[in-house]
């Protein structure tokens, strides 16, 4: 198991950066918050899981080992995959989410895209008392602030169309319906005015989508 990944940040996707390991340029996929922690020629470290399918080897990167864990215990529940893990982590922080699936708020779990009221209520009953044994073994307490928050610094501003178009499929790819992606995407650009970048308009928009 790849645990962690630390190097130079050769680039900074949407859903993914290029981390270079040893001279080897490694594509990790991460949340909307990791990644806009990331500066490309910055070194990141990151810890990370490597899920193994038949016909793949994907990285998925975190801000810290907490997050990973959390990632990993998400996909021992029925039905969790590591795409609909990822998205879980993308609409609540790690710190939301434990206490959403500690207090059993089916509600904020039905935010995530993929999650259903059933589904909300099956992961509550299968994870709460796990997360509650994740939070003694690693010291997170639910609500405590998760690092890796995204920082807008240093942000290059991109065409309002461009960034329409490429925060929509980013948030399609979540598992938000295309009439939601559009509704949250013109709701921030309207707010900034346009005048902002796509990773920033991409975690705005997941905001207006997750929990209130």
């Amino acid at each position: 198991m790849i645990a962690s990944v630390r190097g130079e940040v050769l680039s900074v996707g949407l859903d993914h950066a290029v981390i270079e390991v040893g001279g080897v340029g490694m594509a990790v996929y991460a949340t909307p918050a990791t990644l806009g922690g990331l500066r490309r020629g910055d070194e990141a470290s990151l810890a990370t899981s490597l899920i193994v399918r038949e016909d793949s080897l994907t990285l998925y990167g975190f801000a810290d080992a907490r997050a990973r864990d959390l990632f990993a215990l998400l996909q021992t529940a029925s039905g969790v995959g590591p795409r609909l893990a990822l998205a879980a982590l993308a609409v609540l922080d790690p710190a939301q989410l434990r206490d959403a699936l500690s207090r059993g708020d089916t509600g904020a779990l039905t935010m995530v895209p993929g999650i259903g009221k059933k589904s909300a209520e099956r992961l509550v009953l299968e994870l709460r008392d796990k997360v509650a044994a994740l939070s003694a073994v690693n010291g997170a307490e639910p609500g405590q602030p998760t690092p890796g928050s995204a920082s807008d610094a240093g942000a290059p501003v991109m065409d309002t169309a461009g960034i329409r178009s490429e925060v929509s499929e980013a948030l399609v790819g979540l598992g938000f319906s295309a009439k939601q992606a559009e509704q949250s995407v013109n709701a921030v650009l309207a707010e900034n005015g346009g005048e902002t970048d796509t990773s920033t308009v991409l975690r705005k928009a997941l905001a207006t989508l997750g929990p209130k």
